[in-house]
C-alpha cells in the first residue's frame, strides 16, 4: 500500500506482514506470492512413504476417473471442460506437473478473459456476429422461397 506521492524520487511506505511479506500479495523479494508446488497432502501422510505413495495412487486414479468423465461429455450435451478442469484441479493437490498446467491455464483464461472485455474486440466480435446472422438469414430466406416449408409428415412422393 503506498502511502506517499506518486511523485518521481519520493519514496512511499509500504505496509509489511510479520512475516516479510508485503500486504498487497508480494514477498519480501518482490515476487508475487503463489501457493507452493507440492503435495497438499496431510503431514501425518507425508511423513510415511508408503502412505504417501497409496494417497498419491489414489489421487491420480480419482483425478483420472473424472478426467475421463469430462472426456466422454465432451461431444454429449454437458459440461465437458468444466470437469475435465476439476479433474486437473484434482491432480493438483498432488502433482507438481498438474499445478503448473492449472497456473499457464488459468493464466491463459484471465488473458483471454481481459482481451474480451477491450472495446475494439469487442465491437469487432458485435460486427462479426452480426453479418453472420445476416448471411444466415439470407440463406434460410433464399431456400424458404425456393422449397417452401415442408413438414416431414407430409411428404409426398
Amino acid at each position: 500500500m503506498n502511502t506517499g506521492s506518486n511523485e518521481p524520487g519520493e519514496v512511499g511506505e509500504v505496509a509489511v506482514a510479520s512475516d516479510g511479506s508485503q500486504v498487497d500479495g508480494t514477498g519480501p523479494d518482490g515476487a508475487r506470492d503463489e501457493r507452493g508446488l507440492g503435495s497438499r497432502a496431510p503431514e501425518f501422510v507425508r511423513a510415511r512413504r508408503v502412505l504417501h505413495l497409496s494417497w498419491q495412487v489414489g489421487v491420480f486414479a480419482l483425478g483420472l476417473a473424472v478426467v475421463v468423465v469430462g472426456i466422454v461429455l465432451l461431444p454429449l450435451p454437458g459440461p465437458g471442460w468444466v470437469i475435465i478442469f476439476g479433474g486437473m484441479a484434482i491432480w493438483a493437490t498432488e502433482f507438481v506437473w498438474a499445478q503448473l498446467v492449472l497456473r499457464w491455464t488459468k493464466r491463459k483464461v484471465t488473458e483471454a478473459a481481459q482481451k474480451a472485455l477491450d472495446p475494439k474486440v469487442r465491437r469487432r466480435n458485435i460486427t462479426l456476429t452480426v453479418i453472420g446472422l445476416v448471411v444466415v438469414a439470407g440463406l434460410a430466406g433464399v431456400y424458404l422461397s425456393r422449397f417452401g416449408i415442408v413438414m416431414p409428415w407430409r411428404i409426398e412422393e
